[in-house]
């Protein structure tokens, strides 16, 4: 809060904010009602609770996992797609025993979406953990902890991992009449779980991949002569593209021949990308603005010199070596899976 010198502050009046967003649903004004789009997504899975477990045949420890659209009427949307209106989420309500050890499940679910995040290319220096204070906890929480991710505007929340205790279930139970109780053959006693909530934002975790993975770099060309390269430094397990293939001339039938037998074959179990246009240090820049880990050369050397073998083109070092087709196939199954 500023003050002026007369001690007056420059805030506006208390206001009533809504953070639901209002609409009609009916086909003519008349019969129109009132509704709210949801908030966040969690909610259908307590009320799925009992009908999940009952079907499933499901005791806790386990888990209930769902992705949609939420929507809030944020006061501030900003930074691109890191805060909307409509955004895409992923929640998951891990139930867990009542007299579980809370603490040590919480920690296990937020080393697990670390190592995943990490899993996907985020570097270990972009992320960070916050632990929110006792003081500023909500009330039914019993710890909640943020994994933050250095975004180029700063320092923010990436993936929120919460101990909710039992108010979920025990809230439904309330207003609906109907108890959200497990009998426990052991103790021989019934018992509300308790729930550890990993939630994320899909849009969120879109935009750190893309700001960790984008970079621009000066390299030389064939000829020494210095240029910018465009790279997206996406993991092999995300990239759209896992590998090019690029027969050296699309003139020489050859050559050409060779690249499209072992694009079929490639093509079978990955995301395979035909490149013939243009240059090769050419189609090597466009793979790598899109985030293609590999590329691989079908050569003179490949079918003039016993071996069968192509030029792999790393797109990180730009390092080039030869490899043979099971090699290539090795090392796909090693890196993409």
């Amino acid at each position: 809060m500023s003050a002026t010198a007369n001690g007056k502050h420059d805030l506006t009046e208390p206001r009533q904010f809504n953070l639901m967003l209002k609409t009609r649903i009916g086909a003519s004004e008349d019969t129109a009602g009132d509704a709210y789009l949801r908030a966040e997504t969690c909610q259908s899975i307590f009320l799925d609770f009992k009908r999940v477990m009952t079907s499933a045949r499901m005791r806790p420890p386990f888990g209930i996992a769902q992705i949609g659209k939420a929507f809030r009427n944020e006061i501030t949307p900003r930074n691109f797609i890191f805060r909307s209106r409509e955004f895409e989420q992923m929640e998951m309500e891990y139930f867990i025993h009542e007299d579980a050890d809370w603490a040590k499940c919480h920690e296990e679910w937020i080393a697990w979406c670390e190592a995943w995040l990490k899993s996907i290319g985020l570097p270990d220096s972009l992320l960070s953990r916050y632990t929110h204070p006792k003081e500023k906890l909500a009330f039914y929480s019993r710890g909640t902890v943020d994994i933050m991710f250095k975004y180029p505007f700063g320092v923010q929340e990436l993936w929120g991992i919460a101990a909710r205790g039992s108010y979920d279930l025990t809230q439904h139970a309330n207003a609906s009449g109907k108890p959200q109780e497990i009998f426990d053959e052991t103790s021989k006693k019934k018992f509300v779980p308790h729930v550890i909530e990993p939630a994320v934002g899909v849009d969120r975790i879109l935009l750190a991949v893309l700001c960790a993975g984008y970079a621009e770099e000066d390299v030389k060309d064939e000829k020494g002569n210095v240029e910018k390269r465009t790279v997206l430094r996406l993991s092999p397990r995300i990239a759209p593209v896992k590998v090019a293939v690029l027969p050296l001339l699309k003139n020489k039938e050859a050559l050409t021949k060779r690249a499209h037998d072992l694009y079929k074959k490639l093509q079978r179990r990955y995301a395979v990308f035909y490149d013939d246009g243009g240059n090769i240090g050419k189609r090597y820049r466009r793979q790598d603005e899109i985030g293609t880990p590999w590329c691989v050369t079908i050569d003179f050397e490949t079918i003039e010199k016993p071996g069968d073998t192509f030029t792999l083109r790393e797109r990180d070092s730009m390092a080039q070596r030869r490899i043979t087709e099971v090699e290539l196939f090795a090392l796909l199954e090693e890196q993409v899976y």
